[in-house]
């Protein structure tokens, strides 16, 4: 069973340059709890920004905490706390200390990623973009189960990539045991972000809990840490005095689609759709915008969310 029937255009009236502050316009936060990974750089400090300037009150785990508490001085309403994604302890120790907070969420964004990196295995030897980008939020989400429900359900919104069409959920190899390339293995964690909106969406729906998946766009932020000028020029997405080439979006315009996703009441009654452009997308098999049938496979989504699930050893449904 493949994609759902709402993976169709709603007519939104955004698009590719909204930005964030444009679409939160006359929607009040206040009273509302957030969470956003990485939320103190690139495409998370925009997104922390918007939200925050809405009236929300956001916690920003994050690995590096020093950084991210000068990153969000002279904003309001932001908490920081420690939470490294590519490792579980860490990912329990977070969720414990903001459980025992007895604070419900009402968004949470699972926007922390990295990309392209050179071969890097953590914990008990998972490929560290599969571990840090899915299963660490995997995890996250799952031992803060308690509170996104808590209050009556809320958004969990996947900060995916059109980068999912670079690979399917390899089966037979998750771990490149049998050769690492890294675009592929960015493609593959990616793609496992949007499988586990599709399957956490169908478990949590009841609950009053709706999940979305997405790409952002093409932004330069910090998630390009790992790759030369050189490569960003061969891929044609660096002009030859090194400047990003028409197309790309300002951080502002980046952080539109999860801060729409998280709070527009346009999508309402939605969920289990992956979005771009402040737009629910259309399904694509060729190289036109849109999702991969594979991403939003039902069966690949729960298939996946067991494997996951036997993983990390964490499972709010289990």
């Amino acid at each position: 069973m493949t994609a759902s029937t709402a993976q169709h255009k709603i007519g939104s009236g955004f698009g590719h340059d909204s930005t964030a502050d444009e679409v939160l316009a006359g929607i009040d936060l206040t009273g509302k709890l957030a969470i956003v990974t990485g939320g103190y750089s690139g495409l998370g400090l925009e997104t922390t920004k918007a939200l925050a300037k809405a009236g929300a009150y956001v916690v920003v785990p994050a690995r590096r905490p020093d950084a991210a508490r000068e990153a969000l001085a002279g904003i309001d309403n932001v908490e920081v706390d420690e939470l490294d994604l590519a490792d579980l302890e860490s990912v329990r120790a977070f969720a414990e200390r903001f459980l025992a907070s007895g604070r419900s969420i009402d968004i949470m964004i699972d926007n922390a990623a990295i990309m392209a990196s050179p071969e890097t295995r953590v914990g008990p030897g998972w490929e560290a973009q599969f571990a840090t980008n899915h299963l660490g939020h995997f995890a996250l989400v799952n031992r803060l189960w308690p509170a996104i429900v808590a209050d009556g359900g809320g958004r969990v919104v996947s900060v995916s990539s059109t980068g999912h069409r670079r690979s399917d959920i390899r089966w037979d190899d998750l771990e490149f045991r049998q050769g690492y390339e890294k675009w592929q293995a960015y493609g593959q964690a990616k793609t496992a972000n949007v499988l586990f909106a599709v399957q956490l969406d169908a478990l949590g729906k009841d609950s009053g809990v709706r999940a979305f998946a997405l790409h952002p766009g093409g932004i330069m932020t910090p998630l390009q840490r790992h790759l030369t000028r050189e490569e960003m020029a061969g891929y044609g997405w660096l002009d030859e005095d090194g400047n990003p080439v028409v197309g790309f979006k300002t951080p502002e315009q980046g952080a539109a689609t999860q801060v729409w996703a998280a709070t527009s009441p346009q999508l309402d009654g939605l969920g289990g759709v992956f979005l771009e452009d402040c737009e629910v997308a259309e399904v694509s098999t060729d190289d036109a915008p849109g999702v991969r049938p594979y991403a939003i496979d039902k069966e690949s989504a729960a298939r996946l969310w067991t494997l996951s699930a036997e993983l990390t050893g964490v499972n709010a449904f289990g």
